[in-house]
């Protein structure tokens, strides 16, 4: 691939070998028409992407037990897509969505590598409504806490795209955002179950990974 390199990995996921085209390594960068810095992605940001992160793998992992039964799925911040993959591949209804400009092509790329149907994407900025999506009755994402203000902006996301029973799943590596985020998710009537220790390596924050699971018993009616 012109200006970056890539790799196949094979991630097993409940007990069944998902192929995934990742970047080689963290060094990776090519933003030749200026996309990536149009959309905000800082150089230093740009490789993230493409890595199958511990958080992901816990993600895909739970997706593969989660009740899909009658459910519209939304992933926020697919990357290489594993999670949506995992879905797609038990005949789920998901969209996944990111904001990197490779993000469709890596997504379109590993549904092939698994002789899976094209999974719907769609490109979209946390901070921007936008009124074509819908509403989902699961939202998921791994590590998507990363900065301060992406709590407020997903918290936002769920009041735009939340149906009144709907639930989020969020796998997050301890990155200190949780507080502010579960605060923001109370004011709209959800309450929170944590589990831990589902991370195999947590790097220097070894036990503070965890699942992070909102959920609420009535909302009012929405439209969409």
């Amino acid at each position: 691939m012109p200006g970056y390199s890539t790799r196949i990995l094979t991630i097993p996921v409940g007990g069944h070998d998902y192929r995934i085209r990742a970047l080689s390594d963290l060094q990776q960068f090519a933003d030749p028409t200026g996309r990536a810095q149009r959309a905000g992605i800082h150089s230093s940001l740009w490789s993230l992407f493409g890595q199958v992160w511990p958080a992901g793998r816990v993600l895909a992992e739970t997706m593969n037990g989660v009740d899909l039964a009658g459910k519209r799925i939304l992933e926020l911040g697919c990357g290489l897509g594993l999670a949506s993959l995992v879905l797609a591949h038990r005949g789920a209804d998901v969209v996944a969505s990111d904001h990197h400009p490779l993000a469709e092509s890596f997504l379109a790329y590993n549904a092939g590598l698994n002789d899976l149907p094209a999974i719907h994407y769609r490109d979209l900025p946390w901070e921007l409504p936008d009124t074509t999506l819908g509403r989902f009755d699961l939202i998921i994402g791994s590590d998507v806490l990363y900065e301060r203000g992406h709590a407020l902006q997903i918290a936002a996301m769920m009041q735009r795209h939340a149906r009144p029973r709907a639930e989020l799943l969020l796998t997050d590596p301890g990155r200190g955002n949780v507080g502010p985020f579960s605060r923001a998710m109370a004011a709209q009537g959800y309450a929170v179950d944590e589990a831990y220790g589902l991370f195999d390596d947590e790097g220097d924050a070894p036990g503070r990974g965890r699942l992070l699971r909102y959920t609420r018993e009535a909302a009012p009616a929405l439209a969409g």
